[in-house]
């Protein structure tokens, strides 16, 4: 385990200005020729809609662009926050979704790295602003003037037109923002690797976890299961923290090698100085001290789980008797997402999906947020509807 590994280096296609063949000034979009393609979608139209069919336009794809045909989309719970109207303000009518999986359907004439008919996904970012630091480190989701997410944001290099996501037929991309998926993966369970298992192995990655260490995952939900199969792939021993008993023998079919009930102090004594890296993925208030009393020295927390209230305190003295860090972590760059899809298809890593349809979306967001999902929802674009012949949006 070695904490601060850097992150890969900058795949083969530039995120610096000075890329000759694009137009990276935000305020000078590059021409297009042609009319935006209609395409089918489903989104919410204001906080208290639910999801409806809609129609969108897609623009033009410029020199750098791709575009492509969907054919699944993963369902976060992010999006029911989004679309529902509990982190804020949103601009409606609003089409979420970002874990994207499909094929090319066609390149810009400066696109060189892709071609139509390959089999590619768009995670949470569509674009950053290229320049900053994190940017250039390929760490684009910590972009210091805001990175561009895949819905819901104003698209800069593209005249402040808010971003659509994946919960339609297609979507044109910005090629530095397009992974290659491998075939080897099974595109319906590949797709919430672009956000599920970006978000668990990026840590997991920065510290490094290999053969002999011992990772924690705290909460056994969509995150949490990616956390066990990725951390197992690692080579990694796997202790697994939950309140519940019915979750025990679902987190040895994950691949576990024990489960904790946190909810027994005497079991949470016993895990005492046990653990090197812990990933928490819980999106509840819950008390911290406990699982930091479970880490080695130099061990670490990263919190995953972004509660909606205040945690309880941390103590220091937790913290400073055994030199640990407590952390946060937020997706991934584009290059290490890449790299994580191809770790997942080298060792057979996806994520434990239920394909539903558009006619599901509704109840299927309320299952979410009921936690009725063994671990993760997609949707198949196939089963939407026609496009309109006028776009909503």
């Amino acid at each position: 385990m070695t904490p601060g590994r850097p992150v890969p280096p900058p795949l083969g296609k530039p995120l610096v200005v000075g890329d000759e063949t694009a137009d990276t000034s935000p305020s000078k979009p590059a021409a297009a020729k042609g009319m935006p393609t209609l395409a089918a979608a489903y989104g919410a139209t204001s906080a208290v809609s639910g999801l409806v069919p809609l129609t969108v336009a897609r623009r033009v794809p410029k020199e750098d662009d791709v575009e492509i045909e969907i054919d699944f989309c993963g369902l976060c719970h992010s999006d029911v926050h989004a679309t529902r109207g509990e982190w804020g303000v949103q601009n409606y009518p609003l089409i979420p979704g970002h874990e994207i999986v499909g094929r090319v359907r066609s390149v810009g004439s400066a696109v060189d790295d892709f071609a139509p008919g390959d089999l590619v996904g768009v995670g949470c970012l569509v674009d950053s602003c290229r320049e900053c630091g994190s940017c250039l480190e390929g760490l684009e989701q910590y972009c210091e003037r805001g990175n561009v997410g895949t819905y819901g944001v104003k698209d800069p290099r593209n005249g402040d037109a808010i971003t659509q996501g994946g919960y339609s037929t297609s979507v044109v991309v910005d090629r530095r923002f397009v992974l290659r998926v491998p075939e080897g993966l099974d595109p319906a369970a590949a797709a919430p690797l672009l956000c599920a298992g970006i978000t668990t192995y990026s840590p997991l990655r920065y510290f490094d976890v290999e053969d002999g260490d011992v990772v924690g995952v705290v909460g056994l939900g969509g995150l949490g299961h990616m956390a066990v199969k990725i951390a197992k792939a690692m080579g990694a021993r796997v202790v697994v923290f939950t309140t519940s008993d019915a979750k025990f023998e679902a987190a040895i079919e994950l691949g576990a090698d024990e489960v904790i009930l946190s909810k027994d102090p005497e079991a949470m004594e016993g895990a005492n100085r046990s653990i090197d890296v812990i990933i928490d993925t819980v999106a509840a208030p819950h008390d911290l001290n406990p699982y930091f009393r479970a880490l080695r020295l130099n061990g670490a927390l990263f919190q995953l789980g972004l509660p909606p209230t205040d945690m309880p305190p941390v103590s220091p003295g937790a913290l400073i008797r055994r030199r640990l860090s407590y952390a946060g972590s937020l997706i991934g760059g584009i290059a290490e997402t890449q790299e994580m899809l191809e770790f997942c298809a080298e060792h057979g890593v996806v994520s434990d999906v239920e394909v539903v349809t558009a006619r599901q979306l509704n109840e299927a967001y309320d299952r979410m947020v009921a936690g009725d999902v063994k671990y993760r929802f997609v949707l198949d674009t196939k089963t939407l509807q026609p496009a309109s012949e006028k776009a909503d949006i």
